[in-house]
Order: C-alpha cells, then sequence, then structure tokens
C-alpha cells in the first residue's frame, strides 16, 4: 500500500493533478469562513458556540442540509453559505425535466454536443437558485429565526446593516461565491483528480466529522465514543459492500460482417447497482420533510397569542426527527423517491432497444418486447432491498439523536456516509486507473 502511494508521488502527472485538487480544496475550505458583507461576526459565532445554559445552537433545524453540504458555511454567513446545494438542485431539476420537456431529452441522445447544452441549462438555473437561496437565507437571519432553538439576543442581530442596498449586495456576494464553487468543482473534474462537485461536497461533510464526533464524547463520555466509532466502522464496512453489489445481467451480441471485418461475437454483461438512485432519495425526502416545517415558521403568532393547531402539531411531530411518525414517514419518502428516481434514470425500453439494434441479446430472453420486460422485472426486484437500505441508513443520524443526544448530521449514518463512501471508492478508482496506465500496477490488489 505504502509503495503504491510512492508511486503516486513519483508520477510527475498524477501528482500534479493531486495538488491542484488540494489546492482548489483549501480555497474552498478557506472561503468558507470568510464572512460576507454586513454580517456581525462575533455575535454569528456567539449563537454557534454553545452557552453556559446549553443552549447553544449548532444546528439550524430547517437548514441542517444546507449546512452539512456547505460544510457549516451556511450558519456562519459566509460568501460561500450557500455552498454546492444549488448546483445539486439545479442537475437534479434538469434531469427531472428529460422526462417532462422532449426537447432536454433529444438533447441528451445528441452526446457531446446536447449534453454541453444540458451543463449550460444547469448553470443558469444554479444561478437563478443562488439568488433565491441567498434571499431566503438573509431574510430568515434578518428576522432572527436562523438560529430557533437559541435565545440569545445576537441572535436577532446578525446583520449590521438591513438597508435596500445592503441586502443586495450580501445577495450578489453570495450568489457569485456559490458561481466560484461551480466553477472550482469544473476546474477540479478537468485539470485534477476525480469528480470536482463531489469532491467539494466530500471535503465539505468530511470538515464536520470531527466536530461532530467530538460533541458525542463530550456529552456522553469516552465510552460511549468508543462504541460510536466501533459501530461507525462497521457501517461504513456495510456501506461499501452494499454501494459495490451489483447483480450482472450477460448479454451476447452476434457476429456479424461489415465488408471484410467480423464485428460482434463478444460476451458482456449489465450491471444493474443495489443502489441505483445513490443519496438523491435521501435529499428528495428531507427537502420535502422540510416544507412543512418551513411553513409553520412563517406562520407564527404575534406575541402573547397561541399558534393554531395545525401549526403546533407540525412542530411536535414533523420538525425535531426524533418521533416515531416523522421517522415513519421519511422511511416510506425514501423508499417511495428511489423507485421513483431509478424509473426516470434506467429505462429497460431503450436499453432493449439499444441491444436489439447491435446484435445483443440476454441468453433464453427473446430480443425486443421481451427483453424490457425482464430488465424492468429485474430492476423493480433489486430495488427493492436498495430502497430498504437507504432508507435504515438515513434512520441512523434520528436513532442517535434519540440514543445519545446526537445531532441530526451523525457523521456515520445519513447523506453524510453515502456521499463520503460513493465519493471516496470512486476518486480511489480514478488513481488506481491512472496508475495502471503508467506503471502496469494500481493502487488496490
Amino acid at each position: 500500500m505504502f509503495r503504491a502511494v510512492a508511486r503516486i508521488f513519483r508520477t510527475p502527472d498524477l501528482r500534479r493533478k493531486i495538488g491542484f485538487t488540494l489546492g482548489i480544496v483549501a480555497l474552498f475550505r478557506l472561503g468558507s469562513f470568510i464572512p460576507a458583507p454586513f454580517v456581525d461576526f462575533g455575535n454569528v459565532q456567539a449563537c454557534l458556540a454553545p452557552g453556559a445554559d446549553g443552549s447553544g445552537s449548532g444546528t439550524a433545524g430547517l437548514y441542517d442540509l444546507v449546512n452539512l453540504f456547505s460544510g457549516g458555511a451556511l450558519l456562519q454567513l459566509s460568501i460561500f453559505a450557500l455552498g454546492i446545494m444549488p448546483y445539486i438542485t439545479a442537475s437534479i431539476i434538469v434531469q427531472l425535466l428529460r422526462v417532462v420537456i422532449p426537447h432536454f431529452e433529444t438533447l441528451y441522445k445528441e452526446g457531446q454536443a446536447g449534453q454541453s447544452r444540458l451543463t449550460q441549462y444547469t448553470r443558469y438555473l444554479t444561478i437563478a437558485l443562488g439568488v433565491l437561496q441567498s434571499t431566503t437565507l438573509i431574510t430568515v437571519a434578518r428576522s432572527g429565526a436562523l438560529f430557533p432553538s437559541n435565545s440569545r439576543a445576537e441572535c436577532s442581530q446578525l446583520i449590521t446593516d438591513d438597508s435596500w442596498y445592503a441586502v443586495m449586495l450580501m445577495v450578489i456576494t453570495m450568489t457569485a461565491g456559490t458561481g466560484l464553487i461551480m466553477w472550482m468543482g469544473e476546474l477540479i473534474t478537468e485539470r485534477g483528480i476525480g469528480n470536482g462537485m463531489s469532491l467539494l461536497i466530500f471535503t465539505s461533510i468530511s470538515a464536520r466529522f470531527p466536530g461532530s464526533l467530538w460533541s458525542i464524547q463530550e456529552s456522553n463520555g469516552l465510552e460511549v465514543f468508543i462504541a460510536v466509532i466501533l459501530i461507525g466502522v462497521l457501517i461504513v464496512g456495510a456501506v461499501v459492500f452494499v454501494e459495490q453489489s451489483q447483480r450482472r445481467i450477460p448479454v451476447q451480441y452476434a457476429k456479424r460482417m461489415v465488408g471484410r471485418r467480423t464485428y460482434g461475437g463478444n460476451n458482456t454483461y449489465i450491471p444493474i447497482k443495489v443502489n441505483m438512485a445513490g443519496v438523491v432519495p435521501v435529499i428528495f425526502a428531507s427537502s420535502l420533510l422540510y416544507l412543512p416545517a418551513l411553513i409553520a415558521q412563517f406562520n407564527q403568532p404575534a406575541t402573547g397569542q397561541a399558534p393554531a393547531e395545525w401549526v403546533t402539531w407540525i412542530q411536535t411531530y414533523l420538525t425535531k426527527g426524533d418521533h416515531p411518525l416523522y421517522m415513519l414517514l421519511y422511511f416510506l419518502l425514501i423508499v417511495g423517491f428511489t423507485y421513483f428516481y431509478v424509473a426516470i434514470t434506467f429505462n429497460p425500453e431503450e436499453v432493449a432497444d439499444n441491444m436489439k439494434k447491435y446484435g445483443g441479446f440476454i441468453p433464453g430472453i427473446r430480443a425486443g418486447r421481451p427483453t424490457a420486460e425482464y430488465l424492468d422485472y429485474v430492476l423493480t426486484r433489486v430495488t427493492l432491498p436498495g430502497s430498504l437500505y437507504l432508507g435504515l441508513i438515513a434512520l441512523i443520524p434520528l436513532i442517535a439523536l434519540v440514543l445519545v443526544g446526537a445531532n441530526t448530521n451523525f457523521p456515520f449514518g445519513g447523506a453524510s456516509i453515502l456521499i463520503i463512501v460513493g465519493v471516496g471508492l470512486e476518486t480511489v478508482k480514478q488513481i488506481d486507473s491512472q496508475l495502471q496506465q503508467r506503471h502496469y500496477e494500481g493502487l488496490l490488489r
């Protein structure tokens, strides 16, 4: 293993790519601590730090998911406060629009030129979402609702200037930060190693690992801390096992003559992963469950008045995440969104048509419609354990919240562990393939 790592740094091209990637990651983390204009940095840090009464707010309730993907920059109101979340949302929207808008599906099938157009649409939508999300964030910060669990007076005085030009400058700064992060990710993809956007998300989540673990040690003691570490190692092993699991459907291609040359006649397979949806269903379910709490937050009564019954019900059952009803809804939404997302990203009829076009067939299955029905049958059966696995992994932070008092960004569960393991495996594979091109021996054996 150490010899393989030494070969990485002895290879000039690979060493340059890894150095470039680490440099961009360092700039990304630096921007997460630079406050936006007209933000009272001292008051923000006071609200983030736990107080003597234990009322510290390391979490912002509704904004946990966005804060997780921004590496904690959201609650610090930094220039990179929005992080990579607008780009993730834009990418998912453009992908879903392929099902609704035929023009988008046509562009997707046109190859590199069409997908470049889709990428450009994603960039435009990212900037639009950046404007919308930054405006919402600043509005919430001005109202004092960014730290709902903290009663300190400083938490309602995060913005030093409420004038329109100050708010506009903050919106422009945060939106520009989103555009800069998007550009950094594309630079890593082009000149560095691995997928740039994925690595920036990986960096944001990993940056919160030590703090999350140390808070468990401080609140529950060393024994619980060691037990969490051991359980975390088992969870990581299980996630790696499931993420690498796949159902391989054998495919044979008939021989065909083109002029004097023979094509086809080889055997391959269609890999259907157990978790084909990745982390997207977890993001979908979290976002959907945040909507009722967000609506209830903006319908708070005036001082001295009792809230409406439906507001009280939402605050009781759909806000904290430690209620059995919330957990059940969360689990069912993830299972449903997994089937939905897999259905729109893997089209059995399209795969069957491409196989028939190039003379491929599954042994024992007729080409055409029977092949599509067989692929749909296998996909449905494989997606069931995948959806249950995603639901259980997503419930781990909520269970940890009840058992050990961890926050909902518990590192060994939910979207965080799925992204870290997935991005880590993909990056190691890319480094391994580049080593094999130069030394005939990769990083892994």
